[in-house]
């Protein structure tokens, strides 16, 4: 899939899907489907427009414009966002973008899709202009919800990520390159790869959740994957993202690792001696074995 940046876009008729579409999830795959372009924006419009309520994210344009490619669209377009580019009005971006740079054929959004200055435009506006044929998907619902970015951001804070995984359409994912830690997990027998959590993204809730890590040689191993502040140790340190790789030898320092959280085994706790505390992660490891096992099997 080719990945361009208005301006940089050649002249050619497209069938265009218009949205963030920020986790690609189950909603946003409908109002993708029969498109050859989606037009995206980077970054997120709110952190422009109303910075104090941008949202942490849940995918960066890297990870969206794979997920993209994965549904068999042919480009993805995206505009930067900025203060001149959120002036622009609603006919605007009918006129030259839209029309004027994209050639759209047919349009394609979803029912609550606003566009242009203070978000004066609509499906309504969209529909009545007779130079495309627009398309307006209405918001899927699951278990008598609507399906929205909001609510998986919610629901992979609060450590659903099994639920959110279903609403996603795949595993929920973090990038990112292992750091050093404390090697406390070396001492006890589980030497972990520490990252990070990425600035401005969504990370799951404190807890021990069962994942699919990608090392960088393209292999999938098991994992028991702590998300918190190590409460049974005085570190100093925030919050890190503690991966124990079953099964697993080698250096993984420095190294770009991908991890899929399939589901959260238990909270982040204290325990009474550090015994104890060992003979939990030892259930935890074969607890996520089991889980990612079932995984591969479905």
């Amino acid at each position: 899939m080719k990945v361009t940046h208005l301006p940089d876009v050649e002249p050619r008729p497209r069938r265009i899907a218009v949205g963030t579409f920020d986790g690609v999830h189950r909603g946003h795959r409908e109002v993708i489907a029969g498109a050859d372009t989606v037009l995206t924006f980077d970054p997120h419009p709110s952190s422009v427009v109303a910075p104090q309520a941008a949202p942490k994210l849940l995918t960066t344009v890297a990870r969206k414009a794979e997920l993209v490619a994965s549904l068999g669209v042919e480009e993805l377009v995206v505009i930067p966002f900025d203060a001149e580019f959120a002036s622009r009005s609603a006919r605007s971006f009918l006129d030259d973008v839209l029309v004027g740079a994209l050639q759209a054929t047919h349009v394609s959004v979803g029912e609550n899709f606003r566009f242009g200055h203070k978000a004066q435009g609509d499906t309504a506006l969209l529909r009545s202009d007779d130079r495309f044929e627009t398309r307006v998907v209405t918001l899927l619902e699951v278990d008598g919800e609507i399906v929205s970015s909001s609510h998986i951001r919610g629901l992979i804070s609060g450590g659903a990520v099994r639920y959110a995984d279903t609403l996603l359409a795949e595993p929920f994912v973090l990038d990112g390159p292992v750091v050093h830690g404390d090697k406390r997990g070396r001492e006890l027998g589980f030497p972990t790869a520490n990252l990070v959590p990425p600035e401005g993204y969504i990370v799951p809730g404190h807890g021990v959740y069962a994942c699919r890590i990608r090392t960088p040689d393209g292999a999938w191993h098991a994992a028991a994957t702590n998300i918190g502040v190590r409460p049974q140790f005085v570190t100093g340190r925030g919050e890190l993202i503690e991966a124990f790789l079953i099964d697993y030898e080698g250096d993984l320092y420095e190294q770009e690792l991908r991890i899929a959280f399939l589901e959260r085994l238990r909270g982040e706790k204290r325990f009474v001696s550090v015994d104890v505390l060992v003979e939990q992660m030892h259930a935890d490891v074969e607890a996520a074995r089991r889980v990612v096992a079932d995984f591969a099997a479905r």
